[in-house]
């Protein structure tokens, strides 16, 4: 474990110095080279790298906090673009080019680049789409014959995405009028302060619907979180069973990530149900579909995966999840994975877009 920790150490500090050498190969070329200006580009440098690491230290420094994800921006971009600039000055030598000046224009137009690439994924980030689904479960609800969910996942309420995005969020779902909303994990992004203390829980107490929610691996905090969401407008299931007056059963686990917390297994949280009434599963995580599908549930609600949020990142969590993202059936089991309302880490999106799900489902034998 200590062998992968400065491991993972060592590979970002010289990614750090790859990226930082590259820099002032560029800042050198258009300043000159003084021994001054070098010492103080490699501190402010070295600042900017661990910024995220130091908002951690400073009790969630709202500036540190932003410096970081700015870095983690740029970070990514400069790790895609670096390669492409240093092989497009490479196959210079074979033009009548001046290396000074290919030097200079190549990095003009990485900040052009970065620039547009960084508002094109914030808009991605901020500017949540919502997706549809249409889905029938072939079982019988007393007095209904369809319904209308609303599934936020991952919002991540924080010092990134606060109120203005919570308000945007109340705003859609009491637009649509659903008859129920379920929030599958990630409500907070760590700590829970920039949360209570943006309001955030009286914007959520406006939904003009029931609220049902599970914990996922970013809902932590030395808190008693189950009791905040639920001074929230939300009922939390946390590994708990709820039946509906409709008739539909909805179930709520542990996150699949608590490693101190021992989490009920699902074979024995669905002894307490009828399966021949609907099962809805709020399951942060999108594993173990099999399972769910052999123990009865008809649909299971999951986020996490992201879809990547920064390509290719969406190509990592295809391997590694059966349904990453959007609808699978498997059997009579049904799995909608969210790519999230929120961000984490990046405060962008590429290849991937923020989401509010509506799903109508209809019910009949």
């Amino acid at each position: 474990m200590w062998a992968v920790g400065i491991g993972i150490i060592l590979l970002y500090n010289l990614l750090i110095f790859y990226i930082g050498y590259n820099i002032w190969v560029w800042f050198k070329n258009i300043s000159g080279d003084r021994k001054s200006i070098k010492i103080i580009f490699w501190v402010v440098l070295v600042i900017f790298a661990y910024s995220f690491i130091f908002s951690r230290w400073l009790d969630e420094s709202i500036f540190f906090t932003w410096l970081g994800a700015i870095w983690l921006s740029l970070f990514y971009f400069l790790l895609l673009l670096l390669p492409v600039a240093n092989i497009a000055v490479f196959l210079r030598r074979f033009t009548n080019i001046e290396k000074e000046k290919f030097i200079r224009w190549t990095g003009y137009t990485l900040i052009v680049v970065i620039i547009c690439s960084f508002f094109f994924g914030m808009f991605n980030a901020y500017s949540p789409q919502d997706k549809t689904y249409q889905i029938h479960i072939p079982k019988q609800v007393e007095g209904k014959k369809s319904l209308k969910i609303i599934m936020a996942s991952d919002m991540h309420f924080g010092d990134i995405s606060g109120a203005g995005q919570a308000k945007k969020l109340v705003a859609y779902i009491n637009g649509q009028k659903p008859d129920l909303v379920l929030f599958p994990g990630d409500i907070i992004d760590d700590d829970v302060t920039p949360f209570l203390e943006e309001g955030i829980p009286d914007i959520l107490k406006q939904i003009d619907a029931p609220v049902y929610a599970s914990l996922g691996n970013h809902d932590r905090d030395e808190a008693d979180l189950v009791k905040i969401f639920n001074n929230s407008g939300m009922k939390v299931l946390d590994d708990d069973v709820l039946n509906l007056p409709e008739g539909i059963t909805l179930v709520g686990r542990k996150d699949k990530g608590y490693q101190d917390v021992l989490r009920a297994e699902l074979s024995t949280l669905m002894k307490q149900v009828d399966l021949s009434k609907p099962v809805f599963l709020l399951e942060h995580q999108p594993y173990d579909l099999d399972i769910a599908e052999k123990n009865g549930v008809d649909l299971i609600l999951s986020g996490h995966t992201h879809r990547g949020q920064v390509a290719p990142g969406n190509l990592i969590t295809n391997r590694i999840f059966e349904n990453d993202w959007g609808y699978l059936k498997k059997g009579e089991l049904q799995s909608i994975v969210s790519s999230g309302y929120g961000v984490w880490g990046l405060p962008l999106r590429i290849g991937t877009r923020s989401e509010i799900v509506k799903i109508n489902v209809t019910f009949e034998p």
